[in-house]
């Protein structure tokens, strides 16, 4: 019994392994010693492992989205005319989505959409009315780095909530309040005006 323990542990262990050579990408990061290249470092992460992996893949989609056209594609026998225009199939870029929910919006991430949008490098912005009212309280007031694991009850002492690691002074959302009200209540006021000239 024994002996056939040592065997079976024996062959796994001892097992030759797969070739993946040229199958599998070799594990390597990127030199620092050629100093500092954006793209370059961008693309070590596909390379690198573990999240920096995961990072490579999505910049590999987003280049991939960045540099389609139409004229990259073979053309269907029923293409409208226009369809099969050179120039036209040279113009037909893809259509960037970027969608995103409001913790993002409360992050630093915020900036990095604000330029993505700015440089025209997204076409259309997908968001939540949550997404929406954090950045317009972020144009009001900061927030701030704190931790995780700080507990609710004493961040609620001190007028405090939280958002992951963020922290959000309970006054960024009296001001966000005293901004939007005199809004909602005008609007209101012309709906109403509106219904009564309509009746």
């Amino acid at each position: 019994m024994e002996d056939n323990r040592l065997a079976s542990v024996h062959s796994t262990v001892f097992k030759e392994s797969e070739d993946l050579q040229g199958q599998s990408t070799e594990i390597e990061g990127y030199d620092f010693n050629q100093g500092v290249d954006y793209a370059r470092l961008m693309s070590s992460m596909l390379s690198t492992g573990f999240q920096a992996s995961n990072l490579g893949d999505a910049i590999q989609v987003v280049n991939q989205m960045l540099d389609w056209r139409l004229a990259d594609e073979a053309i269907d026998e029923d293409s409208s005319e226009e369809e099969r225009d050179l120039k036209y199939r040279k113009s037909v870029k893809c259509k960037v989505f970027l969608g995103f929910t409001s913790n993002l919006v409360s992050s630093g991430i915020r900036d990095t959409i604000r330029y993505l949008v700015e440089h025209h490098m997204v076409d259309v912005v997908v968001s939540t009315a949550g997404g929406i009212e954090e950045d317009l309280i972020k144009c009001l007031a900061p927030t701030y780095r704190g931790d995780f694991s700080l507990p609710g009850a004493h961040l609620r002492s001190k007028g405090l909530n939280r958002i992951g690691n963020l922290l959000v002074p309970n006054g960024n959302y009296c001001k966000f309040e005293d901004w939007i009200i005199p809004i909602f209540d005008q609007m209101l006021k012309e709906q109403t005006e509106q219904a009564w000239i309509q009746i």
